[in-house]
């Protein structure tokens, strides 16, 4: 390595320092992208615990390091400081160098939810509807095992459900504790459709919802015809096809007519000549 008396002073600061976290997937980033002339490395510590580092953010020259495998301790918080140093391959004789302190972190309590997926299953009487969601995966794993949101939440976690029927804009709303939630005392013969989102009622109201999962609807295959098309619809399609009767029926007797007009002996008779 190379040996320089680096002027520590001219390093830039990191600035704009934010932690992004979605189903304890984290990343602290910042700013600005380093010059050729320095490097960042992030230092991370439970708080009032030492200063440890990932070895993926050391003299690095990227604004953002992933410490999803770091932050092992959930419910903890944690800081990170971004120290401005010289470039990998070089060293120098300072111990100290500019650095920028992030916000706290607590990953239990800060990182976003993730949209759930979930399907649906109608039961024999149509009034009930079961939703069956998957917990969102983490970014944590235990014994070589991937945990889910329930897995890390547990009887903290809820689901809000928003439903509505199919051609409606009134949405409800209802809470529940399961992952295997069952709607009761729907309208029978209606099409209903639903959304899903984690609730985690221990936290501060701002991080309480999840991510809203897609809307998916239920089918109904006994819906009268009525429901299915508007009066508008069925009224043109019933004058259509007497449109079309008509015109057979016309081309028929026209064409009857102009033979039997060249049959003079009536040889042959027209199937409509006694109608």
């Amino acid at each position: 390595s190379v040996s320089v008396r680096w002027a520590v002073y001219s390093y830039p600061r990191a600035q704009n320092v934010t932690w992004s976290s979605t189903n304890f997937k984290t990343i602290l980033s910042w700013e600005p992208k380093p010059s050729a002339d320095y490097s960042y490395t992030v230092e991370f510590s439970v708080a009032g615990g030492d200063r440890q580092r990932n070895h993926h953010c050391i003299r690095s020259n990227t604004t953002m390091c992933d410490l999803s495998v770091s932050l092992t301790e959930v419910k903890s918080c944690y800081s990170a400081d971004i120290l401005s140093e010289p470039p990998l391959g070089t060293t120098s004789d300072d111990t100290e160098f500019p650095h920028t302190t992030s916000p706290r972190f607590c990953p239990y309590q800060d990182t976003e939810i993730g949209k759930p997926t979930f399907n649906l299953t109608v039961h024999e009487d149509k009034k009930t509807i079961t939703l069956h969601v998957t917990d969102p995966l983490t970014a944590v794993f235990k014994d070589d095992h991937q945990l889910s949101i329930r897995d890390i939440f547990s009887d903290e976690l809820q689901y809000k459900v928003l439903y509505r029927k199919q051609k409606s804009t009134g949405t409800k709303m209802q809470m529940f504790s399961s992952s295997v939630i069952k709607m009761t005392n729907l309208d029978k013969g209606e099409s209903y459709c639903f959304s899903v989102q984690a609730h985690i009622p221990s936290r501060r109201s701002e991080k309480q919802f999840g991510q809203l999962s897609a809307t998916k609807c239920s089918h109904n295959d006994e819906e009268p015809i009525l429901k299915v098309y508007s009066p508008a619809v069925i009224a043109g399609g019933i004058l259509f096809i007497l449109l079309v009767i008509g015109l057979i029926i016309t081309i028929t007797v026209i064409y009857c007519s102009q033979k039997r007009k060249a049959l003079k002996s009536g040889a042959e008779g027209c199937p409509l000549r006694d109608v």
